[in-house]
Formats: C-alpha cells, structure tokens, sequence
C-alpha cells in the first residue's frame, strides 16, 4: 500500500508534460482494504502537491514567454518562481515523511525496511522536481515551433 503512495506521489508530481498525459488504473482484484490511518488525508495532501507542482510548470512556461528571449530575466523569474514553491516541495516531503514513519509503525520489521528504502529513494527525487520541471520547461521553450503540414 505505501509503495503505491509512493509511486502515486512521484506520478503525481510530474512534470508538465507528462501530467498532461493520463492513463487509467489497472483494475484491482483484490478486495478493498480499509483506509490506513491518515491515508485519505495524505492522498489529499499528495494530490494538491501534484496541482502545486503543475501550476509552477504552467508560470514557469509563463515566464519564459514574458521574457521574450532576455535571457537575464528569464532567469531571475524562473530562479524566483523555484524559490517561490520551495516552501511546497520541503511541506509535501516532510509530510511524506511523517506518514511513511507512522505507517511504518504499524508493519512488520520486513515491510519497514521496505518502506524506508523506498522513502530514501523517493525524497531526493521529489525535492528535485523544481528543477527538473524547469528544466523541461526551459528545453520545450528552446525546441523549434512544429511546421505544419503542407496541404
């Protein structure tokens, strides 16, 4: 259950371009578990982390127009706008944290295991998604125009 929080967390905080691109669950048959304690909440939580992060991209893309190719104020806008959402990454991932620590309470010293080593594996790549969502901003900018086709 944690590792699809987990997996989920990571999708959900894509970057622009693949939060554009959705695909529907596998169906499970498996039998519904009951919620574990705060799950719901951290769903929530994770899900307005994902919108957060797509909002950043979607300024941040923004920004890049705005600047028309000054690339010093491109740069002071996009380094303000990482700066600006900082606050959201290190909040989700201290809350990622605290959930994963109470969850981990509740399973055996196997599945703890499990749980911190994927914690420790997801962390550094969630408090890279600034980056990286500029990153790709920043490279889909730079690309050129698409021609259209000839008719």
């Amino acid at each position: 259950m944690i590792r699809a929080l987990l997996v989920a967390a990571v999708l959900s905080t894509a970057a622009p371009a693949a939060l554009a691109q959705t695909t529907a669950p596998a169906p499970s048959t498996e039998a519904p578990a009951a919620d574990a304690p705060g799950e719901a909440e951290f769903e929530a939580r994770a899900e307005a982390f994902g919108e957060r992060m797509q909002q950043m991209g979607e300024e941040m893309q923004a920004a890049i127009t705005a600047a028309a190719g000054d690339s010093a104020k491109q740069d002071a806008d996009l380094d303000a706008l990482e700066a600006r959402y900082q606050p959201d990454v290190d909040a989700f991932v201290a809350a990622l944290e605290g959930y994963v620590a109470q969850q981990a309470a509740l399973v055996p010293e196997a599945q703890r295991a499990e749980m911190n080593a994927g914690i420790a594996a997801a962390l550094p790549q969630i408090r890279a998604y600034p980056r990286q969502i500029r990153a790709q901003v920043e490279q889909a900018a730079a690309a050129p125009a698409p021609t259209p086709p000839a008719s």
